[in-house]
């Protein structure tokens, strides 16, 4: 179980880290030997990552993850319900609120898919480090991993998750507090056939802990 200094934590995030707007990067288009555009570079993203980035450690998953009453696995091994914190709605800069919960553990820590669906992107920005967005079997809700510190071996764009499967790992790649290694989870849903970064936000938090 990871427990965690909650009053050092959330110093360190008031200071200026996990202020997070994730990026819009582009959907793919054409028929399936196309290639694949690479995502727009807007607002501090950089590069899209590239498969061999993808596949860069192999950290075992000691147990299998817990699972909610409601159905959802809590996205970081090792943590309890009763270490998450609500920062839906806590403040951000220029008038923003968080729209996510930040789930903090060590670095290298497993981070797993807290809902089934297939991956979307693998993308990397200056806000959200290495991210993840997963598109729910429903088609409308997006599931959001970021500042991870690596991403699964082999992890793809149109792979197919199962609750549980690995994402990648703990880490504080973006702008999150050097040090201040955790999750940024985010949810939220989409009109049928909208793009999928593009969404209303939903509390993980409380899907979480239900």
């Amino acid at each position: 179980m990871i427990r965690v200094l909650l009053a050092c934590a959330l110093g360190a995030l008031a200071l200026g880290g996990c202020r997070l707007e994730p990026s819009a990067p582009a959907e793919a288009t054409g028929s399936a030997d196309a290639p694949v555009p690479d995502p727009p570079v807007v607002a501090g993203d950089t590069v899209r990552v590239t498969p061999e980035r993808a596949a860069v450690a192999d950290p075992p998953i000691p147990a299998p993850p817990a699972v909610t009453a409601s159905g959802w696995a809590l996205p970081v091994v090792g943590v309890e319900v009763g270490d998450l914190v609500d920062t839906f709605t806590a403040a951000r800069s220029e008038g923003r609120t968080h729209d996510a919960i930040d789930i903090l553990a060590p670095r290298g820590t497993p981070v797993v898919a807290a809902a089934p669906g297939t991956v979307q992107r693998l993308f990397t920005s200056d806000k959200g480090g290495l991210t993840v967005y997963v598109l729910g079997e429903d088609g409308r809700a997006v599931h959001y991993y970021a500042h991870l510190d690596t991403y699964a071996p082999g992890l793809a764009e149109g792979q197919r998750l199962a609750r549980g499967d690995h994402v990648g790992t703990v880490g504080d790649t973006g702008n999150a507090v050097p040090g201040n290694t955790h999750l940024h989870f985010a949810v939220w849903t989409i009109e049928p056939g909208a793009s999928f970064w593009d969404g209303e936000p939903v509390n993980p938090y409380e899907l979480l802990t239900e």
